[in-house]
């Protein structure tokens, strides 16, 4: 059985290593060295300095992976040349090198730590987190029509700030028809209105188009932009801006949930006053 003498004494020398100088290796593995590189440079201190061959031999390797990695270690300047090919020799330098390579690794980091730190802030207004609120803007009356079509979507009753007065005038023709999908669909709603005859005719049909609806002053409460609070969503329709507003959040959307439910309390008394006047 044939045994390649400079292979079996680069594997005795590299067990050597491994056992004598494990705290070493790990050491130089933990501030950046590659494993190869840790055998060729403690190889390289021993010998003092060497072929590549002879530094290959000794670290255990094959010559060509030696020639690379001597490089990589010229670069760190950890080792340097000395001579031509073919008697070219690398020679070790002083293990101070090493905190001088660190010390530069630092600054060097550092440098991009101040770079990255005047981005952060614009990459973060970029960031889609999944708890941040999620904010759709729908310009003209086709983008009114997609925020009020998204209502459809659910899947429970709707809460409503409404003028019906507005809401005709800004897409007129569309709401019998939407009013008509959405009970058939089964979504409820409760809106506030305030007192007006448009308001007035549109509740006659309250009971068909599933909707209870509270009236209140519009002398003292008429708002234009309509809110529509449901799922984990609030919609803005402004009606003067032609602009359609989605909110996606499950915390505004709870929040502006118990505000309407304490303005429901206070616009049904008014209801009530308001229609025994009447």
């Amino acid at each position: 059985m044939f045994i390649d003498i400079d292979k079996f004494w680069g594997f005795v020398y590299t067990v050597k290593i491994m056992m004598q100088n494990l705290r070493l290796i790990k050491t130089l593995e933990f501030i950046g060295f590659s494993e190869k590189e840790v055998l060729v440079y403690l190889a390289l201190l021993e010998l003092g300095k060497g072929t590549v061959t002879e530094i290959s031999r000794k670290a255990g390797i094959n010559r060509p992976t030696g020639y690379h990695v001597l490089a990589s270690l010229e670069t760190k300047e950890l080792v340097r040349t000395s001579g031509k090919e073919p008697k070219q020799e690398f020679v070790a330098e002083s293990p101070d090198q090493i905190e001088k390579l660190l010390t530069k690794k630092i600054e060097s980091d550092q440098a991009f730590i101040k770079e990255a730190r005047k981005i952060i802030p614009e990459l973060k207004s970029m960031h889609n987190v999944a708890d941040r609120p999620k904010v759709l803007f729908y310009e003209g009356k086709e983008g009114l029509e997609k925020v009020y079509e998204d209502t459809l979507t659910s899947h429970e009753p709707i809460r409503a700030y409404a003028t019906y007065d507005d809401m005709q005038v800004a897409l007129p023709g569309y709401f019998p028809d939407y009013f008509y999908r959405r009970a058939k669909k089964g979504i409820s709603i409760r809106a506030i209105f305030p007192y007006t005859q448009a308001g007035i005719d549109l509740s006659k049909d309250d009971e068909i188009q599933k909707r209870e609806t509270a009236m209140i002053p519009a002398d003292k409460y008429y708002f234009s932009p309509e809110i529509n609070i449901y799922d984990n969503k609030v919609m803005i329709a402004s009606w003067k801006e032609k602009l359609g507003i989605i909110i996606e959040s499950a915390e505004i959307a709870d929040a502006m949930k118990k505000v309407f439910e304490l303005s429901w309390v206070e616009a049904k008394r008014l209801d009530s006053e308001l229609k025994n006047k009447s």
